[in-house]
């Protein structure tokens, strides 16, 4: 599940508890926010230093929680991070030494809006920028994911080293699929 910003840990929370086993925050800047993200889905130990207390949830399985197994399953979250504004690219390198940070993924999109080119995702300037994140964080051992639309375009982002990938969104899914098949069955209603 991606989360927004705000309110970050409450939906962090729920999402977890009903069942969903990776988290993608959005909006980080900073190697503090990247922590920040991390404690909320870590269970709160000693060891772990997390946020996450014990809740009757549907991951605890009709049970409160807090059995070993709940802990390990708070530990085995999937901690993504969108890295997709000004102040992530230039924190890169400390966000990405922040234990628990298991993932990144680009945001091209986000990016090119906070640096004054909203717009320009696939110019030559920001695909550069693109670049130089997926090296840094293969560099440092923290697997990029890459957003395409087609298999064809993971070529590019295979002969970098990424191996995860986010394959279309599910409003493109639905509004590609709807054009077609809308439009289909507008030309058969017209033609009869």
């Amino acid at each position: 599940i991606k989360i927004d910003q705000e309110p970050r840990g409450f939906l962090a929370s729920r999402a977890i508890g009903s069942g969903f086993q990776s988290v993608l925050f959005s909006d980080c800047r900073s190697a503090e926010e990247a922590l920040e993200c991390v404690r909320i889905v870590r269970p709160e130990t000693p060891e772990d230093e997390g946020t996450y207390g014990v809740a009757t949830r549907r991951f605890t399985y009709m049970g409160y929680g807090g059995s070993p197994e709940y802990v390990q399953a708070l530990r085995d979250i999937v901690v993504v991070l969108m890295i997709e504004k000004d102040g992530a690219v230039k924190n890169l390198e400390e966000i990405l030494e922040i234990k628990g940070v298991d993932m990144i993924q680009w945001g091209g999109s986000d990016y090119s809006m906070s640096v004054g080119k909203a717009g320009q995702r696939s110019s030559p300037e920001i695909k550069a920028v693109e670049k130089q994140v997926m090296e840094t964080a293969l560099k440092m051992g923290v697997p990029p994911r890459a957003e395409i639309n087609t298999a064809d375009q993971a070529k590019y982002y295979l002969d970098l080293g990424v191996r995860h990938f986010c394959i279309g969104t599910d409003v493109n899914i639905l509004f590609n699929w709807w054009k077609e098949h809308g439009g289909d069955l507008r030309k058969a209603v017209e033609s009869a």
